[in-house]
């Protein structure tokens, strides 16, 4: 909520060097991914776009003074700053070669185009923003839809979270802006 986000600078201090943005919505009880548009309601509409795209793109907003770097070899640099946000490959545009789960492929569509946009920005401030997609990873958010993968394309949360912290700590300022899965292979938008 907005006053959790207001209050995130004075809990988490003057400095970020990285912020993981991984929230995220797929399903929540009868609702879950439309298999074609006559299914589509606003109210989950809405709520995949709030959750899985203004979520992470406002509290990075919070959060951009503390991730600020400073200029590069000026007095108080420091390392590039990181910005990860959980995406996924359903909210590739060129990828979508099936169809259907509205909400949850133009929500993260739109946090991709939200990475972007912020990684143009914030380069200035030498703050690395990237998308990453995490494969299909063994938690309730996948759970549904798990019977149709393959036993080796359906990833434990430790593999998944070694593979995305890796990529993040290889990153130099020059991948900002990238879309790149949990096998360090850039996923076109």
């Amino acid at each position: 909520d907005d006053a959790s986000i207001e209050a995130l600078p004075a809990a988490v201090g003057d400095r970020v060097d990285a912020l993981w943005n991984v929230g995220g919505v797929l399903h929540e009880g009868e609702r879950g991914p439309e298999r074609s548009l006559d299914a589509v309601d606003r109210e989950w509409l809405l709520k995949s776009v709030d959750v899985n795209c203004a979520g992470p793109i406002l509290v990075t907003k919070a959060l951009r003074k503390a991730l600020h770097a400073g200029r590069r070899g000026g007095a108080n640099a420091r390392p590039a700053s990181v910005v990860a946000n959980l995406s996924a490959r359903v909210g590739s545009i060129s990828d979508n070669g099936l169809g259907g789960w509205y909400s949850y492929r133009l929500s993260k569509a739109a946090l991709n185009q939200a990475t972007v946009t912020c990684a143009r920005e914030l380069r200035r401030q030498r703050t690395i923003c990237v998308a990453l997609h995490p494969g299909t990873t063994d938690t309730g958010l996948s759970r549904p839809f798990q019977a149709r993968v393959a036993p080796e394309k359906l990833f434990p949360v430790e593999f998944t979270a070694s593979q995305l912290l890796d990529i993040v700590d290889g990153l130099e300022e020059d991948d900002s802006g990238r879309f790149i899965d949990w096998a360090g292979v850039d996923v076109e938008y």
